[in-house]
């Protein structure tokens, strides 16, 4: 099984369409949804995660998981079994988030400190669930240093988690190279749920390595796949190859649709040029273009390029429906 990862500020319901559309994703997990005393009210929910007006999935027919950060474990629970009534694919508790201003608050990662905390947090989440409503959590090693990584890992599972995910990295170590695969495995020795890797798989070979290390045959890919939207298929089906550049015009006309309906015409540039330097670090082609929009005002301009020679004769980007391009 591979996941696709949620990345706060990057990887939203926006890169979510367009990398389930690429193929080979089983599931995602929508970027956090913070929670602070009180039940958020559905709109709250529905602006992170968009897929629930459509199942639960992505257009491609992906499932969506909704990711809850917070540290007051009732509160959880009441956004949980709120989001679940509105047809959420499961829900996913947020134990890894390093950013400093959510851990001041005791969410994220913070939590790694306290095992039993994470017990009694999954424990009560759990409880106000419906039993068939899937509930998984994503973990880092620790905080500052991994000692507790077992045992955050086992009060996850006692607390009741079908699932969970291992970011093989401390909060310390932020996204500094390498992933720790080699403690996954030691936690996976230690725990009978369902255990998920996580952390520097850029390529099917760091993927083997990974499955090789960890002894987990599910990963969850992040930036990996923003990096190379064909990650997953050339994972998924060793000798597939991925997708060239070519295969991925219709996913760029896609993603510029998608970004209008998201920040407005006015700032969908920005969020291109955001995908585009992701992009070419894996496609040279991806590196003129990133130049070249780096340089570019005009939004027809911009159109163009992105839709190439023939944009004049398509339809203006504000009058197609969203999903109306599809991927072949």
């Amino acid at each position: 099984m591979l996941l696709l990862a949620p990345m706060e500020g990057l990887l939203d319901w926006v890169l979510r369409d367009i990398l389930t559309r690429a193929g080979g994703i089983d599931r995602c997990v929508s970027e956090f949804i913070r929670v602070t005393g009180t039940l958020l009210p559905d709109r709250a929910f529905r602006r992170v995660m968009p897929e629930l007006d459509h199942g639960g999935l992505t257009p491609a027919g992906v499932p969506v998981r909704a990711q809850l950060m917070g540290s007051d474990a009732a509160c959880l629970a009441d956004n949980a079994a709120a989001v679940a009534a509105l047809g959420a694919a499961g829900v996913d508790l947020n134990f890894g988030c390093p950013a400093k201003i959510v851990n001041r608050h005791g969410g994220g990662a913070a939590l790694l400190t306290e095992p039993d905390n994470l017990q009694r947090i999954v424990e009560t989440v759990r409880a106000a669930l419906p039993a068939g409503v899937p509930l998984s959590a994503k973990m880092r090693l620790g905080f500052c240093d991994d000692s507790l990584a077992v045992d955050c890992a086992q009060a996850i599972e006692a607390g009741g988690a079908e699932e969970l995910v291992v970011h093989a990295r401390t909060k310390v170590e932020g996204y500094r190279p390498p992933a720790h695969w080699e403690r996954i495995a030691d936690i996976r020795a230690a725990v009978k749920l369902r255990l998920i890797a996580n952390g520097d798989v850029f390529t099917p070979a760091d993927a083997s390595r990974c499955r090789a290390i960890s002894g987990c045959d599910d990963l969850m890919l992040g930036r990996g796949m923003v990096t190379d939207p064909g990650l997953a298929l050339a994972i998924a089906a060793p000798g597939h190859g991925g997708l060239d550049w070519a295969a991925l015009q219709p996913l760029l006309a896609a993603f510029w649709i998608d970004c209008g309906q998201l920040t407005g015409r006015d700032q969908r540039a920005g969020r291109l040029k955001q995908w585009l330097n992701f992009l070419r670090r894996r496609h040279a082609e991806a590196e003129l273009l990133y130049r070249e929009v780096c340089a570019l005002r005009d939004e027809a301009a911009l159109e163009r390029i992105v839709f190439g020679a023939q944009a004049p004769q398509r339809p203006s980007v504000a009058s197609v429906p969203r999903h109306a391009i599809a991927v072949h």
